[in-house]
């Protein structure tokens, strides 16, 4: 929805001259952060979560550490029942028509090439990086959810308490730790490295897929991996009774994959990976916003989810297929992957363990070197992921995707909370006497007040927030576009970037600020929110004025705005990094992923 009157004409208001050129950058923190220890972040403490847990009907919650127990019990079932039926004539003649594999076609490849090997150490060492760095992301908001309104006691997923009655719960506190072998960082809310590591790692691993897909149909590979015939299906069974009955099939792999690995090496390759590159594109405000006929079915909490469950399904694969690996002839099968023969020599058991310890020294090393080097993980991984991030944040979005009716019943409060005296009086006088200051690279600097923002050409949307942490709100917002900004103020040639300036102070100390490209203040749903949801804008979500700019993340949309400054560059305004986040917290200056 959108319900725009701008006029382009509309003459400046008569606001007088006193103090428009003073600039907020005193009131920045410029200190320049290489380090995580313990004062990062404002010291934010350890906060552990629970177990985690499905939501069984409205209000119940179950357990998952008990399908540890459960899955044993159901172990030994399964073998017992196993055992038992297998020696049933009808079972027996069944597997007999079914052993367990399909004939291939005479042109299919035999064994394993040496560029397999290495796609497969590759795809193992990726991995590991990005599993640990996904589970950190997911602890900054620990709760998954089917709808895109994210709204406490709805989630079908959580791996923290219940969400608190204060009304001023912010989505940072909600955010736990993990030990650091596990989370990629596990210090709590250190979401911006773990994107880094992320988002990075991602590139090169779905680089190493590309290559991958292009070598097994140029050289037929492929047809190993793809099921060519629905014996699939009762060749699996056969096989699954086979194994639970501890008379396991002859392990053919060299020549021909049985009919359960098929099925998991196909799920794996040509379901799962590709799902995960969707699922994860689906959470990014940009293409959401834009590409509007997906993104109103496929939104982003159920992108979050289904995220959630590839990751589920990689690792119980890795699990599985390690184990197997290891209990059905692991010297023939370790010389399959690592030394492309068909023998039990210990050739490749040494490859293997070799690159087990390059794994093992990666896990081990990549926690302290990102605490170390935080500076060095961002520009890596911007260096990767940043050439997508400034293609997507090009994308202009059109209004009107939501109405009225999606407006979500709950929307969260984030951010460090403004507690400065002035900011206290301005409140208290209901804003009478807030100035919003307009200067910088601008023909026209100024200073308006609430009753002049409001006099300018009203701008209405409905559109969906997107936080950094995971969830997700839509609202309806009241305000000024920033095009009418543009028009009034007049910035010059040289002006790239718009700074804002929050009445908030970080963690560390210093006023919150961000800066944004010149560029998007222009797009359609760029603008200046005083109301929400038809009523004035709330403390907690940034009143008396917030910036809203839908291709880009929450942590980017400015509450409690004091100033705007028009700058052709951003390196000497406070870190030197365009924005609070980005000094302190190592964020990223585009985030529309």
């Amino acid at each position: 929805m959108d319900t725009s009157s701008e006029d382009p004409n509309v003459p400046a208001p008569d606001i007088g001259a006193g103090g428009t050129q003073a600039s907020f950058r005193a009131e920045l923190d410029s200190k320049h952060y290489t380090a995580v220890d313990e004062d990062w972040a404002g010291g934010v403490p350890a906060q552990y979560g629970v177990a985690p847990r499905v939501r069984i009907g409205d209000s119940k919650w179950f357990n998952l550490l008990w399908l540890i127990p459960i899955g044993l019990l159901l172990l030994i079932v399964g073998i017992a029942v196993a055992k038992g039926i297998r020696e049933l004539p009808a079972v027996a003649d069944f597997m007999h028509r079914y052993p367990g594999t399909s004939e291939l076609p005479e042109n299919a490849p035999v064994g394993f090439p040496a560029w397999l090997g290495w796609q497969h150490f590759l795809n193992l060492f990726l991995m590991i990086f990005i599993i640990r760095s996904g589970v950190s992301i997911l602890a900054d908001h620990p709760r998954l959810y089917w709808t895109r309104h994210s709204t406490p006691g709805k989630d079908w997923f959580r791996i923290q308490k219940p969400v608190p009655t204060d009304p001023l719960y912010t989505a940072k506190q909600d955010s736990i730790t993990l030990p650091n072998g596990v989370g990629l960082p596990g210090r709590r809310h250190s979401i911006g490295l773990a994107r880094w590591w992320h988002l990075g790692i991602d590139t090169l691993w779905l680089l190493n897929g590309i290559i991958f897909y292009i070598l097994i149909f140029s050289t037929g590979q492929w047809m190993r991996l793809v099921p060519l015939s629905w014996d699939v299906f009762p060749n699996s069974l056969s096989v699954a009774i086979q194994y639970l009955s501890l008379d396991w099939p002859l392990e053919t792999g060299w020549v021909n994959y049985n009919g359960l690995q098929l099925l998991a090496y196909f799920i794996t390759v040509f379901i799962a990976a590709p799902a995960a590159l969707i699922t994860g594109l689906g959470m990014s405000p940009a293409l959401s916003t834009r590409f509007r006929a997906i993104s109103t079915v496929f939104s982003i909490q159920v992108a979050r989810s289904l995220h959630f469950l590839v990751l589920c399904w990689f690792v119980m694969f890795i699990v599985i297929h390690v184990t197997l690996v290891l209990t059905t002839g692991a010297l023939r099968n370790l010389n399959h992957m690592y030394a492309s023969q068909d023998t039990e020599s210990w050739t490749g058991f040494w490859i293997f363990a070799a690159s087990m310890a390059v794994v093992i020294i990666g896990w081990v090393a990549a926690t302290p070197f990102t605490y170390r080097h935080p500076r060095v993980v961002q520009k890596v991984g911007f260096a990767l992921i940043g050439p997508a991030q400034r293609l997507f944040e090009h994308i202009d979005s059109k209004p009107g995707q939501y109405t009225e009716k999606d407006i979500s019943p709950y929307f969260w409060h984030n951010g460090k909370y403004p507690e400065t005296q002035e900011y206290k009086e301005l409140e208290t006088g209901n804003f009478i006497n807030y100035k919003l200051r307009i200067n910088g690279l601008v023909e026209n600097p100024m200073e308006l007040d609430l009753k002049q923002l409001r006099a300018l050409p009203h701008h209405e949307q409905i559109t969906q927030h997107f936080c950094i942490q995971g969830w997700s709100g839509v609202a309806k917002w009241g305000g000024i576009s920033m095009q009418t900004i543009l028009d009034i103020a007049k910035p010059k040639p040289e002006a790239k970037w718009v700074i804002f300036y929050s009445f908030a102070a970080g963690p560390d100390g210093g006023i919150y600020y961000d800066a944004q490209p010149i560029e998007q203040m222009s797009y359609k749903l760029t603008m200046l929110a005083y109301d929400m949801n038809d009523d004035t804008l709330s403390f907690g979500h940034g009143a008396p004025l917030r910036l809203r700019n839908e291709t880009q993340l929450g942590f980017k949309l400015v509450k409690w705005i004091k100033g705007i400054e028009f700058v052709e560059n951003f390196d000497d305004v406070g870190g030197g990094l365009g924005g609070y986040n980005n000094d302190h917290e190592f964020f990223g200056y585009r985030q529309s992923i």
